[in-house]
């Protein structure tokens, strides 16, 4: 016979969580999950304000004691700490062709900030883009074949919104297409107007207040309004009224 076991040298398994409070193994370990990702490689977000975050760039300062921080050109203040390129492009009517093209035929450094340039080299550029339409294909300038002299300009500042509002005014005098649906403040160049470019009132909508505000001024002035007044019912014409027929002639009477 095999001798039995001895019931107090068995010690019962203790059972999960029985030893510890509830939450204390689900915070080790998530520490320890921690400790393993920042031991793999992670990196943390280094606090805000510390030595390890990069400054901000911001624009370049010059060392040029006859730098100038405003530059005028064409009736604009331009800021002299941007480059010539940029610079130019901030005139209205000129863009960013028309400004490359510009430092191009001028020779200049199109990364050269503009406050560096010498007051005669910027002078030279404001020639330079009025005399466009002489150096470049015409199909670049902003007012091709004006409809008094003829010539090709590129207008730019105040010469390009008075140009634009003399075109418009001649358009509407003539009557043309373009004119007229100026005049009505309609697109001009064969855009879709089914769903678009509404303007006025909407049609065949009535809200609740407009509904009330005629019901009230229908009232006031002692007519009905026509929305509240239903519509007379389609009465049928009577039938004619048959007219009696003649009586037979008697027959004649023999004497």
């Amino acid at each position: 016979m095999s001798p039995s076991p001895d019931p107090e040298s068995k010690e019962p398994a203790p059972s999960p969580g029985a030893s510890e409070p509830a939450g204390e193994g689900r915070k080790e370990g998530s520490k320890d999950r921690g400790a393993g990702k920042a031991k793999a490689g992670g990196k943390s977000k280094p606090a805000k304000g510390t030595a390890s975050e990069a400054p901000k760039k911001g624009k370049p300062v010059p060392d040029n004691p006859n730098f100038r921080y405003i530059v005028r050109f064409a009736g604009v203040d331009l800021d002299g700490r941007r480059s010539t390129v940029l610079a130019l492009s901030g005139v209205r009517g000129i863009g960013p062709r028309i400004a490359q093209t510009t430092v191009r035929l001028a020779g200049l450094n199109a990364a050269e900030m503009i406050g560096n340039l010498p007051e005669a080299t910027v002078d030279g550029l404001e020639e330079l883009v009025h005399t466009l339409p002489t150096k470049v294909p015409p199909w670049l300038v902003n007012h091709q074949n004006d409809h008094v002299t003829g010539e090709s300009a590129h207008l730019i500042g105040a010469d390009l919104e008075t140009g634009v509002r003399d075109d418009t005014n001649q358009m509407r005098m003539i009557r043309s297409y373009k004119g007229v649906r100026h005049e009505r403040g309609q697109k001009v160049r064969g855009q879709r107007t089914r769903s678009n470019g509404r303007t006025g009132m909407a049609a065949g909508v009535l809200k609740k207040e407009a509904k009330a505000a005629a019901a009230a001024a229908a009232a006031a002035s002692g007519a009905t309004p026509a929305a509240a007044t239903p519509a007379p019912a389609a009465t049928k014409a009577a039938p004619a009224a048959k007219t009696a027929a003649k009586p037979a002639d008697a027959p004649a009477t023999k004497s």
